[in-house]
């Protein structure tokens, strides 16, 4: 595979394994699952079973296992054709994936303090409406 080719899979490739980590990891859908993990990670008795559900409520931690998912299905491999572009592929993945989910987190927090900024001066307008 051409370099520049390897190159557009690193970064679409890091998309799909981005997202499912994310959600996994933040959103409501998996709210219940995740907050047993949670209570499992620091609750158990054994160590290597508390560090296994950790990785179900660690964005990083969890999207290692998506990417080794991903490279099996795909064959990817970046830059050497063997068993060492499959590792250099695995950590760039990572790194890319979670570039992505870093900035996706950013992005949610502007729009979170863009929102209570906005109902902050909707409440202030509505209150002096009410005083006049």
């Amino acid at each position: 595979m051409e370099i520049t080719t390897q190159i557009i899979w690193l970064f679409i490739l890091a998309i799909p394994i981005a997202c499912i980590s994310w959600t996994v990891t933040h959103e409501e859908i998996f709210k219940e699952p995740r907050e047993w993990c949670v209570n499992h990670s620091k609750n158990d008795r054994f160590l290597l079973s508390r560090k296994v559900f950790y990785l179900f409520t660690c964005e990083y931690c969890f999207s290692h296992y998506i990417t080794i998912l991903f490279l099996f299905l795909c064959e990817y491999k970046l830059l050497l054709n063997d068993w060492r572009g499959y590792v250099l592929a695995g950590f760039s993945l990572v790194f890319v994936a979670n570039a992505y989910m870093s900035l996706f987190a950013l992005l949610r927090q502007a729009i979170k303090k863009e929102k209570v900024e906005i109902e902050k001066i909707e409440n202030e307008t509505d209150s002096e409406k009410l005083s006049s």
